[in-house]
């Protein structure tokens, strides 16, 4: 087994020519590799008995990716099942929210994470109430203490599905001091 970084892997599903596509830090085994053509890859990272969680990092530099975006529920008060992959530590340095965001960067919606996910990477956590229609575009994407914002978001909307991107540094950074806002990390 090994890690890839910013792959792209297309996954026939049920025999036709719908692709599911993912990016990001993926563990993939050598037979899926030969399994299909579909893969783009960047630098393979060494593989690792130990966790994929990066540790020893400078705190200043690590960031919180959103992987991926699943909606459910209705219209104007969707659900939101969000994976966020980041290197957590424990409480002085982990993935503290996550956020939905209008294309322009005013805050619709912040999912706080009230603990580090040093274990558990990539992670999913869901939130709702999110008001947004179906077809509005947004952006969503992570939030890392004490680095604050800088990996990948997702932007697209609910009926278009989210894609992959790094927003422009400083892109909505006026939100960072918006309420809500984490009271404190258990663990």
């Amino acid at each position: 087994m090994f890690y890839v970084q910013h792959a792209r892997l297309c996954v026939p599903q049920g025999g036709g020519s719908r692709y599911a596509v993912g990016g990001g830090k993926m563990m993939l085994t050598l037979g899926l590799l030969a399994s299909f053509g579909c893969i783009e890859t960047t630098p393979v990272v060494a593989p690792t008995e130990t966790s994929p969680v990066v540790s020893g990092y400078d705190t200043a530099d690590a960031f919180a990716d959103a992987v991926a975006a699943v909606a459910s529920l209705d219209p104007g008060a969707y659900q939101l099942d969000v994976t966020l992959r980041s290197p957590d530590i424990g409480c002085d340095g982990y993935a503290d929210w996550w956020e939905v965001l209008s294309p322009d960067g005013a805050l619709l919606y912040r999912r706080i994470l009230t603990h580090s996910h040093v274990d558990e990477q990539p992670f999913t956590r869901d939130g709702a109430p999110v008001p947004i229609d179906a077809d509005t575009p947004v952006v969503i994407r992570g939030h890392m203490h004490p680095a604050g914002y800088g990996g990948q978001a997702l932007q697209g909307s609910v009926a278009s599905g989210f894609t992959a991107f790094f927003p422009e540094d400083g892109f909505a950074a006026g939100v960072e001091r918006d309420e809500p806002q984490p009271v404190s990390c258990l663990f």
